[in-house]
């Protein structure tokens, strides 16, 4: 494993991409301190593993996942894959819970883009002034 500084990196990026893919990671640092690591996944089951690993979400969906099961909320192997198999039939007509629906998008902008809550809140105050 090489350690490098950012400028360096942002200087010869491309042999350290080549590097990393021969010889492993490489720890960038900023002002001695490292800040990142560039490294080259295996494959694409690698690739994936590295961002949901780092992924707060997922993480999130995880832990949240691990105490239900403790709770005793769980489903058994054999259920979870009856389930999906009915699911993937197309054989499970019956939703357990309603769909859920996505809030309304705020408006567009004179711009095209999305007006902020506060020119919004201006806007409509202006509005009602007359």
């Amino acid at each position: 494993m090489r350690v490098a500084s950012l400028a360096e990196v942002k200087a010869k990026l491309s042999a350290y991409l080549q590097e990393v893919q021969t010889t492993g990671p490489v720890v960038i640092t900023r002002h001695g301190r490292a800040v990142a690591i560039l490294l080259a996944p295996i494959d694409d089951d690698d690739l994936e593993r590295l961002l949901l690993s780092r992924s707060p979400r997922f993480q999130s969906l995880l832990s949240k996942s691990r105490r239900s099961i403790r709770a005793g909320k769980g489903v058994t192997h054999e259920d979870f894959w009856k389930a999906a198999a009915q699911r993937h039939d197309g054989s499970s007509q019956v939703r357990e819970t309603a769909p859920r629906r996505r809030a309304a998008q705020p408006p567009l902008a004179p711009g095209g883009g999305r007006e902020s809550s506060a020119r919004r809140h201006n806007r409509k105050r202006s509005a009602r002034r007359g």
